[in-house]
């Protein structure tokens, strides 16, 4: 560990032992801290702003490394931040045995099929694909992850039409349109979904949590056949 990770390490261990309000914080209580500076990092990245981007990163080590202390004092399973640290690098090592081992890896889709090879090995307990995916994550973004899941068990996890085979209409009817061609595009047809939810009463978030959930069961159904 470099000597400003280290006292970055101690500073939080002092903090941790003398502050009364840091002493009575569990991981727990963190939740919601962890949650919101994930999401100032992200709009320091999107915005484009770099010395907020600096301030934010430091903010989220912050998290990791308060978790890291109030792990080190838990009586029947401490560890600390070198622990966290070494299990982080082992990790990556395995992960990339185009870098440090002999594998070989030209594409970026060769280095996705050593990475999943690793993870699977690591994770053989895991009897579903779905298993992993956090419950917790945001509707949308756990959508998309949920999807990519999907896609490797069921022949159509998009729903009656595939998205591909509506993709390929350059011009949609007034029944169905066509879908966005941009990233700029999708997120003004999401927010026009939004705003018929809510002119219609409906809550958008909890629609798409359930047709998530439809997804969940159809993929467990299709696992266990």
């Amino acid at each position: 560990m470099s000597d400003a990770l280290r006292d970055a390490a101690e500073t939080m261990r002092a903090v941790r032992e003398r502050c009364v309000w840091s002493q009575q914080i569990t991981h727990r209580d963190l939740v919601p801290y962890l949650i919101e500076e994930s999401h100032e990092v992200i709009d320091a990245v999107e915005v484009g702003d770099r010395a907020e981007l600096r301030e934010e990163l430091g903010d989220l080590l912050w998290q990791v490394l308060f978790h890291s202390a109030i792990a080190a004092q838990d009586p029947d399973d401490p560890f600390d931040i070198d622990d966290v640290a070494r299990t982080l690098t082992e990790k990556m090592v395995r992960r990339h045995p185009h870098v440090f081992a002999n594998a070989v890896a030209t594409t970026p889709e060769e280095v996705l099929v050593h990475w999943n090879a690793a993870k699977a090995a690591e994770k053989h307990e895991r009897t579903s694909v779905l298993d992993g995916v956090p419950s917790g994550m945001p509707s949308l973004a756990r959508a998309q992850k949920v999807l990519g899941r999907a896609a490797s068990v069921l022949a159509e996890p998009a729903g009656p039409r595939s998205l591909s085979e509506r993709s390929e209409s350059k011009r949609g009817s007034a029944e169905e349109p066509a879908l966005p061609a941009s990233e700029a595009e999708l997120g003004d047809a999401l927010l026009a979904l939004v705003s018929q939810a809510r002119a219609n009463g409906w809550d958008a978030e909890r629609a798409l949590r359930e047709r998530i959930r439809v997804l969940e069961n159809e993929v467990r159904v299709a696992e266990s056949a």
